[in-house]
């Protein structure tokens, strides 16, 4: 999927991008162009971000633990 439709960068790009490091919003338009001009993939550009981090991946969510009947 395109994310930012200004520089063509998609979400692989993104991935690829926070795979190789990148950590931050500002860091990620550095690297890729993204949300450069218009402004408009910013948000969705650092959603992407933030769930591709590799730190991301290892996140767990708590269930609640049921008592036995």
């Amino acid at each position: 999927m395109y994310v930012c439709i200004c520089n063509g960068i998609t979400e692989a790009d993104i991935r690829r991008a926070a795979e190789a490091g990148c950590n931050s919003l500002p860091e990620l338009t550095m690297r890729t162009g993204v949300g450069a001009c218009c402004g408009t993939c910013i948000d969705t550009a650092s959603a992407l971000l933030d769930a591709a981090r590799p730190e991301a991946q290892g996140r767990r969510v708590a269930l609640p633990v049921l008592r036995a009947a």
